[in-house]
């Protein structure tokens, strides 16, 4: 099991920054979600009443390097699943709070998967340990999944011994190696940002 050369955390954060640009290139402003003041995030600001900007934030902007050690962690995942996590995934969701992030890979589009704010965060915990529970059940490799496609049932996801980064339609073993690991695989993304119709 081991973890990128180039520093996973510096390419998410480098891309989740063009994606902000790219989006204002053609927007004039930052991306916007309807405010709910039951589901609030530390990526949201005040835009009116009903609606809020919004854009991906370092969790170490608002929280210290320690409460994320402490609080952001997946010890709980790995004690239900009696596995250990890949040091890339880990990394992947404890480095940003945001929203889905679209993008273009040689494969087509896609959409990166983050923890909206702590609560979040909890549930997508929830949703691995079930995504590694059919796994195991299944008889496959364990993967763990970080992003969704244009296509249904396809999803994109850590190849959980190896890095590697897979195509795979749920419920079914990685068809398709898209990369040897994950920073490498967010390098070569293109932020796609959608135009209303």
């Amino acid at each position: 099991m081991t973890s990128s050369n180039i520093s996973l955390k510096n390419v998410l954060l480098e891309f989740s920054t063009q994606y902000i640009v790219a989006f204002e290139k053609v927007h004039h402003h930052l991306p916007v979600i309807e405010k709910d003041e039951a589901w609030i995030s530390p990526c949201e600001q005040t835009k009116s009443d009903e609606e809020s900007y919004w854009q991906p934030k370092p969790l170490t902007e608002f929280l210290l390097e320690e409460t994320i050690a402490s609080e952001l962690n997946f010890e709980n995942v790995e004690s239900a699943l009696k596995i250990r996590l890949h040091p890339d995934i880990k990394t992947y969701f404890t480095t940003v709070f945001s929203e889905t992030l679209d993008a273009n890979c040689s494969e087509g589009e896609l959409s990166l998967l983050f923890a909206w704010n702590m609560d979040d965060f909890a549930r997508l915990q929830e949703n691995i340990i079930g995504h590694v529970m059919m796994k195991q059940r299944l008889k496959q490799p364990i993967t763990v999944f970080f992003g969704v496609t244009d296509e249904e049932d396809i999803i994109i996801s850590l190849d959980n011994e190896t890095g590697e980064v897979w195509a795979e339609m749920v419920g079914c073993k990685g068809h398709k190696k898209l990369s040897d690991n994950l920073a490498t695989f967010i390098q070569q993304l293109q932020p796609l940002i959608k135009v209303a119709k």
